[in-house]
């Protein structure tokens, strides 16, 4: 039997990438989680995993709430590994853990959330104004090298969606598979709710998710909005918005049901790798409104489970919101759509990949 080791950049949060960790131990349970940074606090899920095994970053007092500020050292982080005795080591990543060093005849299996974002596709957001990025050009110069040597490590390399695809061909020069992270749409949903209340926005409020751009939107239209997470940027947004816009903050998953169960869809604004709450609102009836860049592109069908707007400007969401208010879809066909990504789907066409991949 094989022995199996899953490596992941950091553990210290609950997000998407975090369900594809937790699907990978259903179907791997003997194998540890090896990360740079831990934070028990703020990962609880990580106590599934039968180890957690973390780097020397770890002894460091602020690694586990500021691993922004330790980016240098992430690939010594992730080189000082001993994976020796693992015959199959899947790295789950959007920067460092792809660059994990293996013996000859381990697989390395490479899930890649996206080209690490601030060296690449998104460079310019993280290193704004020409100071600051004559500052970080070493830097990101030093790093940028050493993540396209990194990323020919991996036998084997899977994208979450048509857009990480393109990115991993284009940064990186490689093939890949495309496998949609798991979604869990299998729960029954059970609402009493029918009357369509508000929009909705599930989201980290951080400066790329462009909240901002909803704030200003329907402060405009007026309708009903409910923004549901919370984020560095809270106060600021909480400052730009109308009477007619609700802050849920931090809610379970009780909580949720019941303004998913209450909304007249769900608004995306950003560019996401994948998007993984355009799935969920569709697993519950709930149309999106998207920002049509990224992996939207995937997961909303156009006047069948969702509509696009074409630029991330107020006016543009407002044309798409009034011509939703038009429109009308059909429930069974937006569950049907969300059943495309399910956790069973992903743990199927995993296994596959692994299997083909160990015959060559």
């Amino acid at each position: 039997m094989s022995k199996v080791a899953i490596v992941y950049d950091r553990v210290n949060k609950w997000g998407g990438a975090e369900r594809v960790l937790l699907a990978l131990h259903e179907i791997y349970p003997e194998a540890p989680l090896y990360t740079s940074v831990y934070d028990p606090d703020g990962a609880p899920w990580a106590k599934a995993f039968p180890e957690v095994v973390t780097s020397f970053l770890q002894k460091f007092p602020f690694a586990r709430s500021n691993h922004e500020l330790l980016a240098p050292l992430m690939p010594l982080a992730f080189e000082s590994f001993d994976l020796t005795r693992f015959d199959l080591v899947i790295s789950v990543t959007s920067e460092a853990a792809k660059g994990i060093r293996t013996k000859p005849g381990t697989l390395h299996i490479c899930y890649c959330l996206t080209p690490t974002r601030y060296l690449w596709s998104h460079a310019d957001e993280y290193f704004k104004g020409l100071a600051f990025k004559a500052v970080a050009k070493p830097f990101t110069d030093r790093l940028r090298k050493w993540d396209k040597i990194a990323s020919q490590r991996p036998d084997k390399i899977i994208a979450i969606s048509t857009e990480v695809n393109n990115r991993i061909k284009k940064y990186y020069d490689r093939d890949s598979n495309i496998i949609f992270p798991p979604v869990n749409t299998s729960i029954i949903r059970i609402n009493s709710v029918t009357e369509k209340k508000h929009y909705l926005v599930v989201s980290r409020l951080v400066g790329y998710k462009r909240v901002d751009l909803v704030i200003e939107a329907f402060n405009k239209l007026g309708y009903p909005l409910v923004i549901v997470g919370t984020g560095r940027e809270e106060k600021k947004l909480k400052r730009m918005a109308g009477n007619n816009i609700k802050f849920a903050g931090q809610v379970s998953e009780k909580e949720l049901t019941m303004y998913y169960g209450s909304a007249k869809a769900l608004i995306m604004p950003q560019e996401e790798d994948f998007g993984i709450v355009a799935v969920e609102a569709q697993s519950f009836g709930v149309p999106v409104i998207a920002y049509k860049k990224g992996g939207a592109i995937d997961t909303v069908i156009p006047d069948k489970t969702g509509i696009f707007f074409e630029e991330q400007e107020p006016e543009s969401l407002i044309t798409a919101v009034r011509k939703f208010e038009r429109m009308t879809f059909d429930p069974k066909v937006l569950k049907a759509n969300s059943n495309k990504f399910s956790k069973d789907k992903f743990k199927r066409e995993f296994v596959e990949v692994v299997k083909n991949a160990r015959m060559f």
